[in-house]
């Protein structure tokens, strides 16, 4: 090392399910970030996280779809094999889009194990609760561990009739009990009153990543492109912009474009003689 080089702060060793799910009681909080490509990918795990989440929200993200329906599972493969060689240190879980486990136990099974055959990520997410829990349970028997999702979900936004706040507190304890006890390593909740959050995270014995469900989660998960302050659409309330790269990237693009129109770039710097 050079006399006045500064050491590298030493990395964790990879994130594992059971590592994971054992944060539930070390009393550290879990951080979580959606991303759906290598570069972006690259950078959230520099950063630090415990998992990054391949979501099929890319399908409104990326794609921009009015909702997460129409993304498909070869599209979600093609995605998460990108974040997979990205990401060194966290561990990587990809959403199950619609319907690709509503098609019975051993469908989902096939579908499930393309995506941890087809990409280097460890563990799949689904929607659903009582509904859902012989699915888990049978992706689980696989070998395939399974991150679960109760509250809103985005996937039954017509059946829902939009996004909204999800307060039946007895059916979100029955589904976040049943996916537990079907084998599920940790669960999202999303857009739950805080207090029907805290109860469900002090009864399951895996963790709870909040998303829109309060401060008492077990950790908490967010899109990278509304931390960044990228969304170009409707920001939901439970969002926080960290930054305001979408004013930066148009400052960017348009200082550019002024300079090609105006005869500056490419100047001296970018010319090869």
């Amino acid at each position: 090392m050079a006399k006045n080089s500064t050491p590298e702060t030493p990395r964790a060793a990879r994130m594992t399910v059971p590592k994971f799910a054992a944060l539930k009681g070390s009393g550290q909080k879990i951080t979580m970030v959606t991303a759906y490509d290598y570069p972006f990918a690259r950078l959230v795990d520099d950063a630090g996280v415990e998992g990054v989440l391949v979501g099929d929200s890319m399908s409104m993200v990326v794609q921009g779809h009015e909702n997460t329906l129409p993304v498909t599972l070869d599209e979600m493969i093609y995605h998460a094999e990108m974040v997979g060689r990205a990401v060194n240190h966290a561990l990587v879980v990809v959403d199950m889009p619609f319907p690709s486990f509503h098609l019975g136990v051993h469908k989902a099974i096939d579908n499930a194990g393309r995506i941890l055959k087809e990409t280097r990520c460890q563990a799949v997410k689904l929607e659903g609760g009582v509904d859902q829990a012989e699915t888990i349970a049978g992706l689980v028997s696989a070998g395939i561990p399974v991150m679960a999702h109760c509250g809103l979900r985005p996937q039954n936004v017509h059946q829902l009739g939009g996004y909204r706040v999800q307060r039946n507190e007895d059916v979100l304890m029955k589904d976040a009990q049943a996916a537990a006890e079907a084998g599920a390593f940790a669960m999202v909740l999303e857009c739950i009153p805080a207090g029907i959050a805290a109860r469900i995270t002090e009864t399951l014995a895996i963790p709870t990543i909040g998303i829109g469900a309060g401060k008492d989660c077990d950790g908490q998960v967010l899109v990278l492109h509304d931390i960044l302050g990228l969304t170009t659409d409707y920001t939901p309330r439970f969002v926080k912009a960290y930054a305001d790269l979408k004013s930066t990237v148009v400052g960017a693009v348009t200082k550019y474009r002024d300079e090609v129109r105006g005869g500056e770039f490419p100047g001296p710097e970018q010319t090869f003689k």
